[in-house]
């Protein structure tokens, strides 16, 4: 959980729970209300497309759905792929290779986004990309810091906090509260890039993710030199 992260990963896990922010919210405007990150949100939309009639916009709300399940299911498969790995299996710890399978998710839909007849996949490959980057964070195939999805950090916060007022840690919550804060000020300058760019916005999530990955792998790296 986000409380036994060390100061470094607490940074990296803010950074790309805002990258993860940012990409909502240029998918959230550009979906006319739909998430790619947030998937209980799309299971509300589709109870409610589906009671009023609307089962083109119930489909909307699972594919996407769907398509973020596949995204962990990639991306889980990719880690596992690479810690197994006898030459130089990827440590404990925050697991690049998850990374840069949300990465490789998001540049495929900036690439469809510039051709006008694929831009209808760009939605499910972001959506697929918003799942893969929760692997960042596992231990023995479990995820332990969610990174697209706040309900909890928002509970854990309030718990913490609870806590801290009857004599327990005072600062652990602060920690859930900047997990949450970071989705929510990256979800606003993503909605603040898409209508500026449009979905060319998704090119600043590809090099963020890719600068995070490469850093990642570099650190490991090192750490196997030395």
């Amino acid at each position: 959980m986000a409380g036994s992260l060390t100061p470094r990963e607490g940074v990296l896990a803010g950074i790309l729970t805002a990258t993860a922010g940012f990409v909502d919210g240029v998918a959230f405007i550009h979906l006319g209300g739909y998430f790619v990150s947030f998937m209980s949100g799309n299971s509300t939309r589709a109870g409610a497309d589906i009671a009023q009639g609307e089962p083109l916009a119930w489909a909307k709300a699972m594919g996407l759905v769907a398509f973020f399940v596949t995204g962990v299911v990639v991306s889980s498969l990719a880690v596992h792929l690479r810690s197994s790995r006898g030459d130089r299996p990827e440590p404990a710890g925050p697991r690049s290779t998850a990374v840069w399978v949300s990465m490789a998710f998001l540049l495929l839909a900036a690439l469809m986004s510039l051709v006008p007849v694929l831009r209808v996949a760009v939605p499910p490959a972001v959506a697929a990309g918003m799942g893969a980057v929760n692997g960042t964070f596992t231990r023995g195939g479990e995820v332990t810091v969610g990174l697209t999805y706040m309900t909890g950090t928002l509970v854990k916060t309030g718990q913490h906090l609870a806590l801290a007022l009857t004599g327990g840690n005072r600062v652990v919550w602060l920690r859930f509260l900047a997990l949450w804060a970071a989705i929510a000020l990256g979800s606003a300058i993503g909605a603040f890039a898409y209508l500026a760019w449009g979905l060319g916005a998704l090119w600043v999530a590809v090099v963020l993710l890719a600068g995070i990955a490469a850093m990642l792998d570099l650190r490991r790296h090192r750490g196997a030199v030395d």
